[in-house]
């Protein structure tokens, strides 16, 4: 049962790994996140399970691979009856509750099927992913296909901001220099403030909604996904983040031309979607980025607020605090926007891990260069609770092992990332079948191997092309890499995903028990049973 432990979940949306100055970024000073960092552990290379908001986080929040939860992408739907965190922790004694965005689509027919009423107790944590809601907002307001009508909405209205969709009139948009709106949509908008007052932006507003969670929590222990939406776009900060950076602060993008020549033709249709060509123009990039930059500073300041209520509220020492992003952002790098593909900014994440317990003490301050996956924070978490996670339904592993040893410990060769494009355009511009449209990442510590159905493969060797500009996929010369990582992808597909009602060590157990269940296939004769039966101990 659980042993009076709390987790405090903080996930941004769309939060490069590098755009902290704890993960290097020299402009962009986030003192507070830098704390939790001189704390705890941060992971330097810890990786998502798909480069894009709903299927990333079904993997966080099952501790499964996309291959395993079948939520491929952005609102298709998790399956009825999947097991979750909440399912792991509700067995423990540990709520799991939802401050924020999940991006979760409800398996509504399955659970009609079923018979499962939404508004039952057990059809609202199917519906929700297995979260108890305290409050859910995914951005989109306020019809939007996730959370409708969310309460922030409601919020700024008391707040005094008139009009019929606050959040987007407001909290994402500028004002012209004749009191027109100025759509924060709109990427030429950037540099300008959003209409909001700061505090009462949407960052600050959900890190105030988890405190009045805390006021009314009572003693049971609790798991809180802090989940909040910015940086994701639309990319628009109020004052004074708005100005807070310059084109001057704007790291020099990481592209080549090369990389535009003769390029593998799945990355060739992305490079060609809107949004990568309009963050391939370097004075987009400089409107934009700075006002990224503003939104991640609001977060971080607003992150020492949230420190500070956790101390008056004497929760530090027995709180876990994750730090973490669904999925990066190119911002222009490699000639893309947005995420979706498998180069570092788009997969990769930011990953710090607060410890509180005395058996961490060893490794505050440190950094690991192990391999590390998201589905790895749900074992975590129920094994910080008291709990003993499921390996044959979380497949990830505890993170436990690296937090109290400072010490080499024997983990992962690889990790995994998949993502479908089946829904974007650049299926329709390559004319494929919705059914071939799966790519598959497996890399370890040097290379990085992507499998593209019906095309040849991409290979990236990291360490002497860290930059990712050089796609060894067609070179002769690493024929041998790619077979080799091939061949370790379709080892990780052979593996059971999929067999969760009964562990390897159930199966042992009741391995070659046909007689004992009175199952007497292949005996020829009474005598032969007999002999049988001694031998076994059931005479």
């Amino acid at each position: 049962m659980a042993n009076g432990r709390n987790v405090l979940w903080i996930m941004c949306d769309q939060l490069r790994f590098d755009y902290l100055s704890c993960y290097g970024h020299p402009h962009l000073h986030t003192p507070n996140i830098d704390r939790l960092a001189e704390r705890g552990v941060r992971f330097n290379r810890a990786y998502v399970q798909s480069p894009i908001c709903g299927p990333s986080r079904m993997s966080f929040y099952t501790g499964r691979y996309v291959r395993s939860h079948g939520s491929t992408w952005n609102g298709i739907p998790l399956r009825v009856g999947e097991p979750t965190l909440g399912d792991h922790l509700q067995e423990i004694g540990v709520r799991n509750v939802l401050v924020g965005k999940t991006h979760m689509r409800a398996d509504t027919e399955g659970m009609a099927r079923l018979g499962i009423s939404p508004e039952s107790f057990i059809g609202a944590r199917v519906a929700e992913c297995g979260f108890e809601v305290f409050e859910r907002d995914d951005g989109l307001h306020p019809d939007g296909p996730y959370s409708p009508n969310p309460e922030y909405d409601s919020y700024l209205k008391a707040k005094g901001y008139d009009g019929p969709n606050q959040w987007e009139r407001w909290a994402n948009s500028a004002e012209g220099s004749d009191g027109e709106i100025l759509s924060g949509w709109l990427l030429g908008h950037s540099d300008k403030p959003a209409r909001v007052q700061a505090e009462h932006a949407e960052t600050p507003y959900m890190i105030q909604r988890f405190k009045d969670f805390v006021a009314v929590a009572g003693d049971q222990p609790w798991c809180v996904h802090l989940s909040l939406i910015k940086p994701h776009w639309p990319y628009i900060v109020p004052a004074p983040y708005h100005d807070m950076y310059s084109a001057e602060d704007v790291l020099p993008v990481v592209r080549s031309e090369e990389e535009r020549q003769n390029p593998h033709p799945v990355f060739k249709a992305f490079m060609g979607e809107r949004v990568s060509k309009a963050f391939s123009n370097d004075e987009t990039r400089a409107k934009v980025i700075p006002a990224y930059m503003g939104l991640i500073k609001q977060i971080d300041d607003e992150i020492g607020k949230l420190m500070e209520f956790l101390d008056e509220k004497g929760l530090t020492d027995n709180t876990m605090i994750v730090f973490t992003s669904d999925h990066g952002d190119y911002l222009g790098d490699h000639w893309m926007g947005e995420k979706e593909l498998f180069h570092e900014p788009s997969v990769k994440i930011p990953l710090i891990v607060v410890d509180p317990r005395p058996e961490a003490d060893g490794t505050r301050g440190t950094i690991s260069d192990d391999l590390v996956e998201a589905i790895d924070l749900a074992p975590t978490f129920v094994e910080f609770c008291g709990g003993t996670p499921k390996p044959n339904v979380l497949e990830g592993r505890s993170l436990l092992p690296l937090l109290e040893s400072a010490e080499q410990v024997a983990w992962r060769e690889f990790t995994i990332s998949e993502y479908d494009y089946s829904m974007r355009n650049a299926r329709m511009d390559l004319g494929l079948p919705v059914s071939d449209c799966h790519l598959a990442m497996i890399m370890d510590k040097r290379w990085k191997f992507i499998h593209a159905e019906g095309f040849r493969p991409m290979l990236f060797d990291l360490q002497e092309d860290p930059q990712e500009l050089q796609d060894l996929g067609a070179d002769s010369t690493y024929a041998a890499e790619r077979e080799r990582m091939s061949d370790a992808l379709f080892a990780w597909y052979r593996k059971h995903h999929t067999r969760i009602t009964m562990t390897d060590e159930q199966i042992a157990a009741n391995a070659g028990k046909e007689l004992q269940a009175g199952i007497l296939i292949g005996y020829t004769d009474e005598e032969e049973l007999e002999e049988a039966k001694r031998e076994q101990g059931l005479l």
